[in-house]
């Protein structure tokens, strides 16, 4: 009995019932009616030894604290992970890339931006797990669309490595009438230092000497964003 109960541990999720396997779930009832684990264990395909794909995935998702920090780790991070080799690496940093970058398709060119709830979504998901500071700028048109979205600079975000002309002549390229600064705390602290404020205030004065609109400066962090535009 015990060797039996053993067996019946280490069987596969192709042992499972039919109903109840997360890729054949996705496909008879939808996406929707798939767990978080069982999506992931679609990506992953397989398991590792003595765990099969959805133990795996539910290993995963408790270990960074859920899904989205899953699918915001970055590649050393997975690597410490015990049996998850590069195909299954490659294979979450590439679902994560495909959501982002959908995300961006959604806004640039299509979206009216009337605020930071406009496009914070895509923000958060590309920014706000980040181990490293990254300042990037989102220019806009005369009628608030937006023109594109930029990664700029990366390190630490202070005024010696933020350049604004380079910002304003990447804006008059594009013919943007509009932009809004965005860059991330890592610390998760969302309260702007020194730097965040003088910084933000040249950046304001760079763009009023040429006539275009300084729209929001935003800090984005793991617990939420703040916005700059009325300190």
């Amino acid at each position: 009995m015990k060797q039996s109960g053993k067996t019946d541990n280490l069987k596969g999720i192709k042992d499972w019932p039919k109903s109840e396997r997360p890729r054949e779930l996705l496909l008879e009832r939808g996406p929707e009616f798939v767990s978080d684990a069982g999506l992931v264990a679609i990506l992953l395909r397989i398991g590792v030894k003595g765990k099969d794909a959805v133990s795996l995935a539910r290993e995963l998702i408790n270990q960074f604290g859920g899904l989205r920090g899953l699918l915001n780790a970055n590649r050393k991070d997975l690597v410490r992970i015990k049996g998850l080799g590069s195909a299954k690496i490659a294979q979450l940093l590439a679902a994560t890339e495909i959501a982002k970058r959908q995300l961006k398709e959604q806004i640039i060119g299509k979206t009216v931006i009337h605020g930071p709830e406009d496009m914070i979504e895509y923000l958060s998901m590309s920014m706000s797990n980040l181990k490293e500071e990254v300042f990037k700028v989102v220019y806009l048109n005369s009628a608030n669309i937006v023109l594109a979205v930029e990664d700029l600079f990366k390190g630490t975000v202070d005024q010696s490595a933020v350049y604004p002309r380079e910002i304003i002549k990447r804006a008059l390229e594009l013919n943007a009438s509009g932009l809004i600064f965005v860059h991330n705390h890592p610390s998760g602290n969302l309260k702007p230092s020194r730097n965040d404020l003088s910084l933000n205030q040249k950046l304001v004065d760079a763009c009023l000497a040429v006539n275009l609109t300084p729209l929001d400066h935003l800090i984005i962090s793991q617990t939420g964003y703040t916005s700059l535009k009325n300190t």
